[in-house]
């Protein structure tokens, strides 16, 4: 399979429009960033001009759009923005805007992919991580009849059915298979909304930004006249009437199915608060914006869960790199202080060792006689002594060195290691040896379970 790289917009590209709900006039510029960057909104207008992460965990509100928050600094509507980004497959950006809104432009996110396109992305040398669903994930809301399904697949694709028990829109349906469908018959869908809500809206002073050229309104029911003379005075829009089709404007649709095509182009940009690509199947039935970011942050939480599991899986009747004998002729610890059993795993960057912990060992006397727990430093300690081994290959004669701990930092224990346990360690070079120093990353592991971990300083020195 060939790997992918991240990219990043080729150049700076910049936006001015108003605000849907705020009706500010919004400057609003998508700057190229650095690998591994991912995006993030700045508020320039700001004091310090804070960064907010795109991410799902951000999300602080999906009444009207999704918006994110750090701290007192917010960004909101910028679902159509993120799904041009996605569509785009532009994985780094820094995206600077003046006011705490998005601009709507034309209710789509047709400007945006299209400025894109134009501008350019520039490949970058990272490789871009995929996450793949490995476990259904379901998120519903079975009162409104609300559920999004994610299922393990070999690429990306999303299904979408709505139904508004409307008889202006029916039941729709959409679709996306690519990145291509996403710009091209994604994109230039354009937000909606029906003509009971507009009231409570504008009440509530909301939707500023509104108008006629940046938003479907549906009529369910024929209109007055006064009262679409009122509308009209409103939307500053003369010769108002409601079409036969049941739209207030006389904008002509871009697909029959705009509406299922929008709430896609919602779910494709609240889906990229994941973080990162997902391959997965999605089926979202009358999904929303807070059914979106809710799957987004269990995607999420999965992937935290999953990171969490070993790369390596103990198979006791395989031949070890080094068994206990081996060991010893590497290491000078002696029992009972020598703590690692055999060495499964070694290569230049990362050392697997197993420890089997036994009712035997000297330390459960007193710790603790009633409940027998081994001690979260001796767990440190037997992960550094595999660190020693990774660090101790690095050298020709490794019976000549040893390895002397500088440092030990991020220590975090999580479960109980007790008698009957087999601890693995995974220890990985967090950079290259430079000068004797080694700094490693350590996780300690009973079966699938992550027990404790931490980061390890430590200098080779000739005895």
């Amino acid at each position: 399979m060939i790997s992918e790289k991240q990219k990043t917009i080729a150049k700076p590209v910049s936006f001015r429009g108003k605000g849907l709900h705020t009706g500010l006039t919004v400057n609003l510029t998508v700057h190229p960033a650095p690998e591994d960057h991912g995006i993030k909104f700045r508020r320039i207008d700001l004091e310090g001009e804070p960064e907010i992460e795109a991410l799902a965990e951000n999300v602080v509100d999906t009444s009207r759009g999704t918006t994110i928050a750090r701290k007192e600094a917010r960004v909101s509507t910028i679902e159509h923005l993120m799904a041009a980004l996605y569509g785009c497959d532009i994985d780094n950006a820094l995206i600077t805007v003046d006011a705490p809104e998005v601009p709507i432009l034309d209710g789509s996110a047709y400007e945006y992919v299209t400025a894109f396109s134009k501008t350019g992305v520039v490949e970058q040398s990272a490789e871009r991580i995929y996450y793949e669903i490995t476990d259904k994930i379901v998120f519903s809301v079975p009162e409104k009849g609300v559920e999004i399904t994610v299922y393990p697949d070999e690429t990306f694709s999303a299904n979408v059915n709505v139904d508004f028990d409307s008889r202006v829109v029916g039941r729709q349906y959409a679709m996306v298979n690519s990145r291509e469908d996403i710009v091209n018959n994604i994109a230039p869908c354009r937000t909606f909304v029906f003509l009971h809500e507009l009231q409570p809206l504008i009440d509530h002073n909301l939707i500023k930004g509104g108008d006629l050229d940046n938003a479907i309104v549906i009529v369910e029911k024929t209109l007055p006249q006064e009262q679409i003379e009122k509308l009209s005075k409103i939307f500053n829009k003369e010769n108002l009437k409601v079409d036969k089709r049941g739209y207030l404007n006389n904008l002509e649709l871009r697909f029959e199915n705009e509406i299922a095509r929008h709430k896609m182009l919602d779910l494709i940009g609240d889906l990229a608060l994941v973080g990162r690509r997902i391959k997965g199947k999605v089926f979202a039935v009358r999904p929303g914006h807070y059914a979106n970011t809710e799957t987004a942050k269990l995607i999420r939480r999965q992937i935290r869960v999953n990171a969490e599991k070993p790369a390596f899986k103990y198979d006791p009747n395989a031949v070890p790199v080094y068994d206990i004998n081996q060991i010893k002729k590497l290491l000078p610890h002696r029992p009972p202080f020598l703590l690692v059993d055999k060495i499964i795993h070694l290569d230049e960057k990362r050392v697997v060792g197993i420890k089997n912990v036994s009712m035997n060992e000297p330390f459960f006397v007193g710790h603790f006689p009633g409940e027998p727990v081994m001690p979260g430093v001796l767990q440190v300690e037997a992960m550094a002594q595999c660190g020693g081994i990774l660090a101790l290959s690095s050298v020709p004669d490794p019976e000549n060195y040893s390895t002397y701990f500088l440092k030990i930092d991020g220590v975090r224990f999580k479960k109980k290691v007790v008698p009957g346990d087999t601890l693995m360690f995974v220890l990985t070079l967090l950079e290259p040896i430079r000068r004797g120093i080694v700094i490693m990353n350590g996780k300690a592991y009973v079966g699938d379970t992550l027990v404790s971990e931490a980061m390890l300083m430590a200098r080779i020195s000739k005895n």
